[in-house]
């Protein structure tokens, strides 16, 4: 039998955001960010809750004039009188230093600072706005993330590190140059605000680019040359199943690799889509993975000319719907009802055995319109349905399990 091989975490720093433990031995944490203006209030509200209620543990907004900078302070109170908790973190670009420095009340109110070397000012300017940007966090014991993105890299570094390699005897291919220079900015930035009094577990890096290769080359070369807690995400991944798949096949394979301490899936939501979506992705990623547990995970065959009954698929769709239904009151009611297994099999092949595998299944006998379905309870066959009401009788079945299984504590 091939044994697995347990995914052992790069070492970091624990920093703490605003409650929320990022690195060190904690759970990989889920982010997500706001795309409402800031500064309207009811809309940034609205969507921090809709993204928090997804699973989002931490919320990054933009804070990009004095308007959203006076509107962080009622978005963060104002969760907070709605029972919401969840750490907001500022997201600053050209006029960081200025903002913070303009409304001490925003600077007291966010919980992280995310800070772009890139474009923290230019010229002579730049180191200074970077240090007021350290000091404002210093002040206010917020920690900082060091965010380096490929589209707004520092020029000045990149072009020297380009000539620099030019002169070379054996240049290397630009974008390897490209990709040290994402991580020079962000290890010399980050060494930077060490030197300024900000400690190591007060700093997360990130090196947000758009191609995979590319982010998982640099984010090896940061893993192996530091000790900061790293923030995943493929920057403009794109748009429905592509920016999903990229997404995916990224953080995957650092995640894989121990690499990674919080994610974000930057999707480009479809017109009227939920921007919940990316976060949906990030628990999906993280569940598949084994590496953290959000919901019952559900088995369910893809179908095949044996089951041309669509009964299988309807039930599979009711049960995952209900399951998803339950989950708020079941997590507050029966710790580790998350590790669940449950399986919905459509026809006699695979579906008894699959349905064995899980902690709870049921199998369908593929193109019969009027099934008999076993239902399996930990390994061994306790039921068989029949008749027009079989999704209905599998969910009291399994109520009734995660009453059995799971205990029950009073929600608070």
């Amino acid at each position: 039998m091939v044994a697995l091989r347990q995914i052992v975490r790069h070492r970091t720093h624990a920093v703490d955001v605003g409650g929320i433990v990022v690195g060190g031995d904690a759970p990989i944490v889920v982010q997500s960010m706001t795309n409402t203006d800031t500064g309207d209030v009811d809309a940034t509200t609205r969507q921090v809750i809709e993204l928090a209620k997804a699973g989002s543990e931490i919320v990054r907004v933009t804070v990009n004039d004095d308007a959203a900078a006076r509107a962080v302070p009622t978005v963060v109170e104002r969760l907070r009188l709605l029972g919401w908790e969840t750490p907001i973190v500022g997201d600053f670009h050209f006029n960081g230093h200025k903002l913070l420095a303009e409304h001490p009340a925003m600077a007291q109110a966010l919980a992280k600072y995310r800070i772009n070397p890139g474009n923290v000012g230019f010229g002579k300017k730049r180191d200074v706005q970077f240090e007021q940007m350290i000091e404002a966090a210093l002040r206010y014991g917020k920690p900082v993330r060091i965010g380096v993105n490929w589209g707004s890299l520092d020029q000045d570094l990149a072009t020297g590190l380009m000539d620099a390699n030019a002169s070379r005897p054996d240049p290397r291919p630009a974008d390897d140059v490209m990709r040290e220079a994402m991580v020079i900015s962000a290890l010399q930035s980050a060494e930077r605000a060490e030197a300024l009094g900000l400690p190591a577990d007060r700093i997360i890096i990130s090196t947000k680019l758009s191609r995979v290769h590319d982010l998982v080359a640099v984010y090896r070369e940061l893993a192996r040359r530091s000790e900061y807690a790293l923030h995943l995400g493929l920057t403009e991944a794109g748009m429905g199943t592509k920016g999903i798949v990229a997404s995916a096949a990224a953080l995957s394979l650092l995640l894989t690799e121990g690499i990674g301490d919080t994610i974000r899936a930057s999707l480009t939501p479809r017109p009227g889509e939920s921007r919940a979506r990316e976060v949906e992705t990030c628990k999906e990623v993280l569940q598949a993975l084994d590496l953290r547990q959000f919901a019952p995970a559900v088995t369910a065959c893809p179908g095949c000319g044996r089951t041309t009954s669509t009964l299988f698929q309807e039930l599979a769709l009711s049960i995952q719907t209900w399951l998803d239904a339950q989950m708020p009151r079941w997590k507050a009611t029966h710790p580790g009802v998350e590790t669940m297994k449950v399986a919905v099999m459509g026809c006699i092949v695979n579906g008894p055995g699959e349905s064995k595998h899980a902690d709870i299944g049921i199998s369908l006998p593929g193109s019969g319109e009027n099934p008999a379905a076993p239902v399996f309870i930990d390994g061994e066959k306790r039921h068989t349905l029949r008749g027009p009401t079989i999704a209905e009788e599998f969910q009291q079945i399994v109520e009734a399990y995660v009453e059995r299984r799971y205990g029950r504590r009073e929600a608070a």
